[in-house]
């Protein structure tokens, strides 16, 4: 069967009005009809991201609508990626490989450039499947970002692309979003939208009716769909820290809520146990006693040390240490535990050395070669049986010292992170250590949770692509009978 459309992009009114979902929710139905599809986002700013089948960087989302495609992710499908280092800067990252540390004015003046990268890859998944599902960024609603802009209905009117725009009806104001991102909009970009979509509708859909007829009057567009609140999914977050944390069990996990934490989808199989209650500690927070503390990735580690100590997590660390509980670093969190972070070249920011937590002998030396590579391998830890792991490592640090004779896993036939002389500490550069479920129970033991629950984050993602598919299809039809 074939594709109600070669290529459709999906923009919001704002951001996290469900774009990614959308995309996710079109691709999988389109793989459901035998049509070949990929997912395309021009420029994402994430610091959840993945690793692509050819050895590049790609925003988490677009690597979970790949999976929707049922095709390996690639960096075509995230050209230009964004990863935020402070509040003015970020790396830039063309084609899945990091090109430069830019401030905001500069990459401003980029984006021509950047624009290039970005027509290569969508020319490059046309020429190879039946269609392309294109997620736009934040709103195209942004004046202020107008100017070159790539992200969102400068790349629609550059491909000449249909857009369909979706609104979050549960943050409230709906038709005021609507109508004022119109406003926004000049006349051939208005014209390229074929309609609305109101997403997270919870409640009696009769009641809504009077505001949609409404719209369409005062729009001359039509709503194509009202998709509705799904509770319960397990999808990779593009972002943002979920806000909402349901207790769920005795066994009590912290991470502390970095100000650049970096790909706490780490975590996600950790908040689906049904005995662990796992909290993102946010800056103000009292830290509440833990069984586990694991320290989270970060892209900018001496910035976000800094943040630990200001907030008093050292003695907080020493504290639970002491009283017999486990600590856990991942990639930057894994640096944090050591004597010392060193930048010689000035990769996060200013060139320098910072002390580090102490936890651990060695020091991390900042690079400015990328280590991104998907890994297999086995635990090594006490207590672990050999148990399998895998995952993916997206680091810039070398860390050297002894702590690292004793490893935490064997990844690919090397020793690959450190665990400490009396087995409270173990830190590694491995990202998504806690998706492959015997090595999340393996860790789980170590931590001091012996459960006989297990975890698979696969099936549990499969299932959510599933059920955003079914509740689409309103729109999928909707889509069909549009004027080709």
């Amino acid at each position: 069967m074939k594709s109600p459309f070669p290529a459709l992009m999906v923009q919001g009114t704002t951001s996290d009005a469900g774009k990614s979902t959308v995309v996710a929710a079109l691709c999988r139905l389109l793989k459901r009809r035998g049509v070949t599809v990929a997912p395309f986002k021009p420029q994402n700013m994430a610091l959840n991201s993945a690793v692509t089948s050819d050895g590049g960087e790609i925003g988490r989302a677009q690597a979970l609508q790949a999976l929707a495609c049922g095709i390996a992710p690639h960096t075509d499908m995230n050209p230009v990626l964004l990863k935020p280092s402070s509040n003015t800067g970020a790396q830039v990252i063309i084609h899945g490989k990091v090109r430069a540390e830019m401030d905001a004015r500069d990459y401003q003046q980029y984006k021509t450039i950047a624009m290039g990268a970005v027509l290569e890859s969508y020319a490059r998944l046309r020429q190879q499947y039946d269609a392309v599902v294109v997620e736009g960024a934040g709103s195209p609603a942004e004046v202020n970002l107008r100017a070159r802009d790539i992200a969102n209905m400068g790349f629609a009117e550059a491909v000449d692309c249909p857009v369909i725009l979706v609104a979050d009806i549960d943050r409230g104001g709906v038709f005021a979003h609507i109508i004022g991102t119109l406003a926004c909009l000049s006349d051939s970009e208005r014209a390229r939208i074929a309609g609305f979509v109101i997403n997270r509708f919870r409640g009696d859909i009769s009641l809504l009716t009077p505001g949609i007829e409404w719209l369409e009057q005062q729009t001359g567009k039509p709503v194509l769909a009202v998709l509705p609140y799904l509770h319960g999914l397990f999808l990779d977050a593009e972002d943002a820290v979920e806000a909402m944390q349901a207790e769920r069990g005795a066994f009590k996990v912290v991470v502390p809520q970095l100000p650049r934490i970096s790909n706490h989808t780490d975590f996600d199989a950790l908040r689906a146990h049904p005995e662990v209650d796992l909290q993102f500690i946010q800056q103000g927070q009292p830290i509440p006693a833990a069984d586990l503390v694991i320290l989270p990735g970060s892209k900018n580690t001496r910035g976000d040390l800094a943040w630990l100590r200001q907030h008093g997590w050292p003695a907080y660390l020493a504290k639970h240490l002491r009283y017999g509980g486990k600590v856990l670093g991942i990639c930057g969190g894994f640096q944090m535990l050591g004597q010392s972070v060193r930048d010689p070249l000035g990769v996060e920011g200013a060139a320098g050395e910072s002390t580090a937590l102490g936890l651990l002998d060695m020091v991390t030396e900042l690079t400015s070669e990328k280590r991104l590579e998907q890994v297999s391998g086995r635990c090594a830890f006490a207590g672990a049986a050999d148990a399998r792991v895998a995952g993916y490592e997206i680091h810039m640090g070398v860390s050297h010292g002894a702590a690292l004779a004793q490893p935490a896993f064997v990844i690919d036939g090397r020793p690959e992170g450190a665990v400490s002389g009396d087995g409270q500490i173990l830190g590694s550069h491995l990202h998504g250590m806690f998706d492959t479920p015997a090595a999340c129970s393996a860790l789980l033991r170590w931590a001091g949770l012996d459960s006989g629950h297990t975890v698979d984050t696969a099936a549990l993602r499969e299932a959510s692509l599933e059920r955003i598919a079914d509740a689409a299809m309103p729109l999928m039809d909707a889509l069909e009978r549009l004027p080709r």
